[in-house]
């Protein structure tokens, strides 16, 4: 067993006495119940909403292979991200701690490793068990140290490797953004010591890097399709980037053969670890802008080059599921699929959505959020409940659970079912969720917080959504009869409605956990 990240951590520095209380000091300290220590695989999509699978209603996307994990799993109604944005949703999942706590905002290109080193981490409890641990596809977390040039001709670290995964493959950041290359481990993939890799602000390229087109000079470089917005700096495989780049020509990524690369890398990853047991973290960028589905795929769904995406995702997710069963460990292996957030259409290219504004959630007869407001950037039910199915043939019984999780329980929930001590300063709001997640709860949490451009939470079917603008009061709704979050009823519920934000007030000052709440 690994020993403990150092303490005082970032959390006891930041909230002091009120990050704990006597009561949480340790958490998932019993022993592991009787054989269940199996592998796990986290399949993590990217932008993929509620209504966006078979399983949970869409009608012109086929997803075979994950209507399947639904049917021999246990698939939830009331699953939620934690947040409406990917780089505060995926910090909370790996941390056990929301975004907003330490200013967790969508990272631009470059950016430094958000998550403190000495963090307590969801691989960290794995590694803890015995588990070898990896991560195959996106990050999006940030790289290097504050205050740090990182050297991408270098070591590129810290990075997930400083945070508990033994091994790495990733996409740096998002496929709509610099650099459009692979890391794997602390080292750019194929890279040409001769055309070295450079990220900022193009005066500072070194000299004899490789040049690519601005899209907002020469927008004719644009030749996969244009922006919309924002997506027009450097142009890399016909496709505007928000951010520059220079040289790396050599070790570039190809957008349409992304899939299969981190396909690849996840069977790898499994055939080379299936003796031991091992937490594989999937993170598909499917099917976040650009949506460039391999040639085989396009033309598979009603939706375009979206809805083509999302059945490269299925793809990909079966793929997984066939290399597991190959190697007679589908029977003891957990596999979630979920999402980091809700469903977006137009966000940055003109790539054949009929979709232009965030207030508009139905593409062509889909609604990728199912019957619930709002998606991406949004903090409404459509934003954070996404796609949660779990399948462990050897430990759960298939299914479909209306119990309320939330993904910012993962860390406490796997340190319980494995018997890892959880020290009472890390993983301040995450809760042991572990029944409910083996369908041994039928109920699930009390309280969930949501997250973007303000917040919001769940009590029960009650949900309070606080606007960021100051003075502007609070929404209430009842989704026990309005699901969609039509008719704000604070006015008819006063009391109710302070005594949430009470209560949403003490939650941003000390975690979920440490306050004792369910």
């Amino acid at each position: 067993m690994m020993t403990m990240k150092h303490t005082p951590t970032f959390l006891t520095l930041l909230f002091g006495a009120c990050a704990a209380s006597p009561d949480a000091s340790v958490i998932g300290s019993s022993a592991p119940r009787s054989g269940e220590r199996p592998n796990v695989v986290l399949i993590y999509g990217d932008d993929v909403g509620f209504g966006d699978l078979g399983c949970y209603g869409a009608e012109k996307i086929p997803t075979p292979n994950l209507d399947r994990l639904a049917a021999e799993g246990l698939r939830f109604t009331d699953g939620h991200c934690a947040a409406g944005t990917c780089t505060p949703s995926r910090f909370a999942l790996l941390t056990g701690v929301h975004g907003f706590r330490s200013g967790v905002r969508v990272l631009p290109p470059n950016a430094r490793l958000t998550i403190p080193v000495d963090a307590w981490t969801l691989p960290d409890t794995f590694r803890a068990a015995g588990y070898r641990t990896g991560i195959v596809g996106k990050w999006h977390l940030g790289l290097g140290a504050e205050g740090e040039a990182v050297d991408w001709n270098g070591a590129v670290k810290p990075g997930p490797m400083e945070l508990g995964f033994d091994e790495s493959f990733l996409l740096p950041s998002t496929n709509d953004r610099v650099p459009c290359v692979y890391l794997e481990g602390h080292g750019v993939v194929g890279l040409d010591p001769t055309d070295p890799l450079y990220v900022g602000k193009l005066a500072g390229a070194p000299e004899g890097s490789t040049p690519y087109p601005n899209g907002r000079k020469t927008p004719e470089a644009m030749t996969y399709y244009p922006s919309s917005h924002g997506h027009n700096q450097s142009v890399i495989n016909g496709i505007g980037r928000i951010g520059y780049m220079a040289g790396g020509e050599a070790a570039l990524w190809d957008d349409e053969t992304m899939a299969d690369v981190f396909v690849e890398r996840a069977t790898r990853f499994i055939d080379e670890n299936h003796e031991e047991p091992f937490f594989l973290f999937f993170s598909s960028q499917d099917i976040h802008v650009p949506r460039t589905p391999h040639p085989r795929f396009k033309g598979k769904s009603e939706l375009g080059y979206r809805g083509d995406a999302m059945v490269q995702l299925d793809w990909a997710a079966g793929a997984v599921m066939e290399a597991l069963e190959a190697r007679g460990l589908a029977e003891n292996t957990v596999v979630i699929f979920s999402s980091d957030n809700g469903p977006v259409y137009d966000d940055g290219y003109v790539d054949g959505t009929t979709v232009l504004t965030s207030k508009e959630e139905v593409d062509r007869g889909h609604d990728g959020s199912g019957p619930y407001r709002g998606g991406k950037y949004q903090v409404y039910e459509g934003g954070t409940r996404v796609p949660l199915i779990v399948r462990w043939p050897g430990g759960i019984e298939p299914g479909v659970s209306t119990a309320l999780v939330t993904q910012v329980d993962f860390v406490a929930s796997f340190a319980s079912m494995l018997g890892v001590p959880l020290p009472e300063e890390e993983a301040m709001d995450s809760r042991d969720a572990i029944d409910a997640l083996l369908g041994r709860d039928a109920v699930g949490r009390q309280y969930v917080v949501e997250e973007a451009r303000g917040l919001a939470l769940r009590d029960g079917p009650w949900k309070l959504v606080q606007r960021p603008k100051a003075g502007a009061g609070a929404e209430l709704y009842n989704l026990a009869d309005d699901v969609g979050e039509a008719s704000d009823v604070a006015a008819e519920h006063p009391e109710r409605a302070e005594a949430m934000s009470v209560q949403l007030d003490g939650i941003r000052a000390a975690g979920l956990r440490s306050l004792g709440l369910r």
